[in-house]
């Protein structure tokens, strides 16, 4: 799932592109256009389709492709495209593109299956299975050049906090904050932005979770969702992986899973914070800026683009958010704000 902003505006008949995609498979001679069936949901305009590969080619290209429909106004397939080849060239398993047509939005790539690490994580495989994960992310992070990728900056940083007081707050809650309120935000805001600023940069893949990662029986995972990528903090990605808004693990197991990703990534070279509680620290800061904009962006497809499903992982992420305010001395107003928003008694914490 995208989690980058796009505009409100309708895009053009689904209908119309439909049929102008499926007359671009038909001159290729690759697939068997009538086989066309969804092949995933996503949270932008981004369409997916599975359709099987003629007979004739299946030895070269597997037994199905996708085609992607991203219309250009709306999406950006050039990203796509670019991002796609920094991860290959990092030895990371992303789909190949078998066919383009960049000034229509079309692409035909390579099939990494049905199978999401969502789907398949469990207790007795998730440490296999995140230790993969924590493989590829490093292999992208070690290739990681300055000046390639847009960089994630303050504005940047808090564009997407801000999503949280417009959408969660004020649409969700219906709540207006008082100018103290307010105030009390901000102040949160500058203390999650001064900290996540701080740490080093390397490329980032902006969704990298349960739902973006496919189980692959080899080169596992298969990685998705990539073309929103940015020159970022260190600990953003891994925050993504490990704080999932999909799927929840006992603390304790985040804990051990965080200080493995920190000894394999110190022995390799990337640039982590030496210390391993300031190392902690960092991922939380860094995952409480990513689930603050996740609360806005999940009420924002709800409210204004009728897409309702994620509401049902808000809890999930809200747990994240008062969890993390309530271990940190200069976070905990914003525990406070939720308590007075949603007039709740206050959580009882600890503070480092």
């Amino acid at each position: 799932m995208s989690l980058l902003s796009h505009p409100p505006a309708t895009p053009p008949s689904a209908d119309a592109r439909l049929a102008q995609l499926t007359a671009w498979l038909d001159t290729l001679g690759l697939v068997d256009v009538a086989s066309r069936r969804p092949a995933s949901s996503d949270a932008s305009f981004r369409r997916y389709f599975r359709l099987d590969v003629l007979p004739a080619l299946q030895d070269k290209l597997g037994h199905s492709l996708i085609a992607m429909d991203a219309p250009p106004e709306r999406e950006n397939v050039p990203a796509f495209i670019h991002v796609a080849g920094l991860l290959q060239d990092a030895g990371v398993n992303v789909p190949a593109i078998v066919a383009r047509d960049v000034p229509n939005g079309f692409l035909l790539l390579s099939d990494l299956g049905t199978t999401t690490y969502l789907a398949r994580l469990d207790a007795d495989n998730a440490g296999f299975m995140y230790s993969d994960a924590v493989d590829a992310l490093i292999k992208f992070q070690l290739s990681s050049v300055p000046g390639v990728l847009v960089e994630f900056d303050r504005a940047f940083a808090l564009r997407e906090m801000n999503l949280f007081p417009e959408w969660f707050v004020g649409k969700h809650l219906g709540v207006t904050m008082s100018d103290t309120q307010q105030a009390q935000l901000d102040k949160v805001f500058e203390a999650i932005t001064a900290n996540v600023l701080a740490q080093q940069q390397v490329f980032m893949h902006r969704d990298f979770h349960s739902r973006n990662l496919m189980f692959m029986e080899q080169n596992n995972p298969g990685v998705l969702d990539f073309q929103d990528a940015v020159f970022g903090p260190v600990t953003y990605d891994l925050g993504s992986l490990l704080r999932d808004a999909y799927i929840q693990w006992d603390e304790e197991i985040v804990l051990d899973w965080v200080i493995r990703y920190w000894q394999a990534a110190k022995k390799v070279g990337l640039p982590v914070n030496p210390d391993i509680d300031a190392f902690y620290r960092d991922f939380e800061f860094m995952s409480l800026q990513r689930h603050l904009k996740i609360l806005g962006i999940f009420c924002r497809l709800h409210y204004r683009d009728g897409k309702s499903i994620y509401m049902g992982d808000l809890p999930t992420v809200l747990d994240y958010v008062r969890k993390t305010a309530n271990r940190y001395i200069e976070l905990k107003p914003l525990a406070r704000l939720l308590d007075a928003f949603e007039d709740k008694a206050p959580v009882v914490g600890y503070t480092f």
